[in-house]
């Protein structure tokens, strides 16, 4: 498989790199080789996962991975795995794709006590208590992809035009030192992709949530986690069991 460092390390070291461009030549050395890897891709929400499916399904066999110890509460939780998996089934179902669906455990207080031990508690959405939650559910995704077998481990989190792409990247291939298992470079919001995102979830009547997941993200934009909770109690009341 290829190793995005073999690519990165030829480019100018001084340019911000095009995580993109660096995906679609990994990719034109998969079909050089005539190959399909295998991807252990973490989503932290099915609209995330809506664009970044269509476009890997077409070279690689994928499985999802919702690792997202991050999301507060815990009914809300459920309720994005329960939608992320809905997604998968649908998915699979029009496109005649085959992608997996696993789910790490919910230990919520394990990110808390991460936050909680970096003094991470009043960071602003985007600093340094997301690097580290970014941190954290990629190494668990590498750790997963490694125990596994994948070729390749990476994240959705690139679609979304919220989340830093270059640090996720630089995080990734930080991780991949550790572990016997490829960073898979992206960009998911070029090329339309975020647009496409909403589209796909219009299609497939996807739940679109108004916060990361992150208690301290929520309260310090004033979301109603109360109002959230009761929300996601009703959904889940509703909702057919998905094995």
């Amino acid at each position: 498989m290829i190793n995005l460092t073999e690519i990165t390390e030829k480019m100018n070291a001084n340019q911000k790199i095009n995580y993109d461009r660096v995906l679609q030549k990994v990719i034109a050395e998969w079909d050089k080789a005539s190959v399909r890897p295998t991807i252990l891709l973490h989503s932290c929400c099915a609209p995330c996962s809506t664009y970044t499916l269509e476009y890997l399904t077409q070279y690689a066999e994928v499985t999802i991975y919702f690792a997202n110890s991050n999301i507060h509460p815990q009914e809300e939780y459920q309720r994005r795995k329960k939608v992320q998996q809905k997604f998968v089934a649908d998915f699979n179902e029009r496109t005649d794709n085959h992608v997996q669906f696993l789910a790490a455990p919910y230990e919520p207080s394990q990110f808390v006590q991460m936050v909680q031990k970096k003094s991470l508690a009043q960071e602003p959405e985007g600093g340094l208590r997301c690097a580290a939650c970014f941190q954290m559910r990629l190494d668990i995704v590498a750790e997963k992809a490694q125990e596994l077998g994948f070729d390749y481990f990476g994240s959705a989190l690139t679609l979304s035009p919220k989340k830093n792409s270059q640090l996720i990247n630089e995080i990734g291939i930080e991780i991949q030192k550790f572990y016997a298992t490829n960073y898979l470079p992206s960009d998911f919001k070029k090329n339309n992709g975020y647009k496409r995102s909403i589209e796909l979830c219009r299609e497939y009547d996807v739940y679109r949530q108004c916060y990361c997941g992150c208690l301290y993200a929520a309260s310090q934009q004033g979301i109603a986690l109360k109002s959230i909770k009761e929300e996601a109690k009703e959904f889940l009341k509703g909702t057919i069991k998905i094995n």
